[in-house]
């Protein structure tokens, strides 16, 4: 009796950890962004306020969507962000040349390693809402190929910046108004860990 209770109260801190490990791990990702929008705003001379339209394509946020679809919306729009993000780093390697070591580049790099972290951890969350496992997200729409001249071409990459930074903000809000997620994760383990111990 006293294992079951034991085993019941690791599955609970395993769904718990799972949320708030992709929670923390937004929390870092925002900061991330924030340094590495800041570096990028110093080298190009951007004003604060540049490049505020989304280039993410979700359907709009709603109070009618439930835990899975809100978990979904996100997961999506986080895989386009990295698909974006992955362009304009190679697209600035291609336009303006690679090479380049230091701040900039080291933070663009940790930026892309936590929001890859953040996707496998959102697409756990979504597999416990029983949500799909693997999601394609539609790159229809997306600036893939950036623009050629080169102070649009720095400015579309910025605009990915901001978008990243965005969408990890939305992830911070969205897993905190979700302890449902937490709820059902932590009923299904229990469940399955029922019917094993019978």
């Amino acid at each position: 009796m006293a294992e079951r209770r034991t085993r019941r109260g690791t599955g609970s801190d395993l769904s718990r950890t799972t949320a708030a490990r992709a929670a923390a791990i937004a929390e870092q990702l925002h900061h991330e962004c924030s340094i590495l929008l800041e570096l990028y705003r110093k080298t190009e001379n951007f004003p604060a306020d540049v490049a505020d339209s989304r280039l993410v394509s979700v359907p709009p946020p709603s109070s009618q969507l439930d835990t899975r679809d809100k978990l979904w919306r996100l997961h999506s729009a986080l895989l386009q962000c990295r698909t974006l993000l992955e362009r304009a780093i190679a697209k600035e390697e291609e336009e303006l040349g690679g090479g380049k070591k230091g701040e900039y580049e080291n933070q663009k790099k940790m930026v892309k390693e936590r929001l890859s972290l953040l996707l496998i951890n959102t697409g756990e969350l979504l597999k416990a809402a029983d949500g799909p496992a693997v999601l394609t997200p539609s790159l229809e729409g997306l600036e893939l190929n950036g623009p050629t001249i080169l102070f649009e071409l720095k400015l579309w990459v910025y605009r990915i910046f901001k978008e990243v930074d965005y969408w990890t903000k939305m992830t911070i809000t969205t897993l905190k108004g979700l302890p449902s997620v937490i709820v059902k994760e932590s009923a299904r383990t229990t469940r399955a860990r029922r019917s094993t111990w019978r």
